[in-house]
């Protein structure tokens, strides 16, 4: 069986960490800042870990066991 590619917008996305799990960004900091409170954009800056639930698909589009 042939290797898999990585899928290459998945490989700008997400992060995997030292011990498997993937990393990503939040949503909702692109633009209309002025709206969201300076709470609010400060916890939008942290990475969060991706829910299992979509643990799966993800770590196929990095072509990673899983």
């Amino acid at each position: 069986m042939p290797k898999l590619k990585t899928h290459s917008s998945a490989k700008k996305r997400f992060k995997v960490t030292g011990s498997g799990k993937v990393k990503r960004f939040q949503a909702n900091t692109g633009h209309l800042g002025r709206k969201k409170t300076k709470k609010r954009k400060l916890r939008l800056r942290d990475s969060v870990l991706v829910h299992k639930s979509e643990l799966k698909r993800v770590k196929r589009l990095l072509a990673i066991g899983g």
